[in-house]
């Protein structure tokens, strides 16, 4: 059955370009790979994914694209079918694509508007084996989601992009894996908008190395360091200059894709965070608002 494989990277339209570029360049331990005047576009330095982040000036600051992968091309055309059949509104076709990296890939809105690619043979960029004590990441490791109707989200996720319950956190967030890590998608309820985007640090030393040279630089943890119950990931949770939540993690659990069997974690302080000893707590975290680009193509 053709589905969705991996996550390859988020695009984010912001006013402050230059601000949050830096952030990610300097701050945030990744690699510029190309740029205009208005749009920058970055990668890891552990993975091949050919960027992770995209940045694009713009007049507000929003998600324009969330890209995922699948095997194949004739994967993205199984896929592009199962996505119209469903109902959601197509941005453009599967063609080649002219970004950098290029590939070949579709567009369309998920029911709740937000954007999302698919996309097969898109250019393999440089990797270099990361040593611990780096704290820089290896590569994005999953997204959380907003629905207002997060168990139909949920559906969607598993029967038309092939995605497949890991765990729910009571009957209020659900964990969706693509491959063998716990989970690259997890949804919550509340108005459609992206909640965080996280990544795999090489190890906890390594989420904590690039803590603390991000408390150096003036960003904070909002939320951690801890440990979660669903995935047994480690966390730290930080915001960027345009207030996108972003999370440093280690550790994730790998499963059996095809065979595990899904588990509801009851909620309580110490299955949102093991240890207990971290700072904040979802309180503190931004609150959610429906994204201001909901249903709007972006331009690029």
């Amino acid at each position: 059955m053709s589905r969705v494989t991996e996550i390859r990277y988020v695009g984010y339209g912001v006013k402050d370009f230059d601000t949050e570029r830096k952030f990610y360049a300097d701050d945030w331990g990744l690699t510029e790979v190309q740029a205009t005047d208005d749009m920058a576009w970055f990668k890891t330095h552990g993975h091949d994914e050919h960027h992770v982040v995209r940045l694009h000036k713009r007049d507000s600051d929003c998600v324009e694209v969330i890209a995922l992968a699948a095997g194949s091309r004739a994967d993205v055309d199984a896929l592009r079918a199962k996505v119209g059949d469903a109902g959601c509104k197509i941005i453009h076709e599967p063609r080649v694509l002219d970004a950098p990296g290029g590939g070949y890939g579709f567009r369309f809105f998920s029911p709740d508007g937000m954007p999302f690619e698919i996309s097969s043979d898109v250019e393999r960029g440089e990797q270099r084996v990361m040593k611990r004590w780096e704290g820089m990441p290896l590569k994005i490791s999953h997204i959380v989601l907003h629905s207002p109707d997060h168990k139909a989200a949920v559906k969607f996720f598993t029967e038309v992009l092939g995605f497949k319950v890991s765990d729910w956190l009571g009957d209020f967030m659900c964990f969706l894996r693509c491959n063998e890590a716990h989970h690259r998608i997890a949804l919550l309820p509340g108005p459609p908008c992206l909640n965080h985007v996280a990544y795999d640090m090489l190890t906890l030393d390594d989420m904590m190395r690039g803590a603390s040279r991000l408390r150096k630089r003036g960003t904070d943890i909002r939320w951690g360091p801890g440990r979660h119950t669903a995935g047994n990931n480690t966390f730290s949770y930080f915001c960027t200059p345009a207030g996108f939540a972003v999370e440093y993690t280690s550790e994730l659990e790998e499963v059996d894709f095809e065979n595990h069997q899904e588990m509801v974690h009851e909620p309580g302080p110490q299955v949102m965070d093991q240890w207990e000893t971290g700072i904040g707590g979802p309180q503190t975290m931004p609150k959610p608002a429906a994204d201001p680009c909901l249903f709007q193509p972006s331009e690029v």
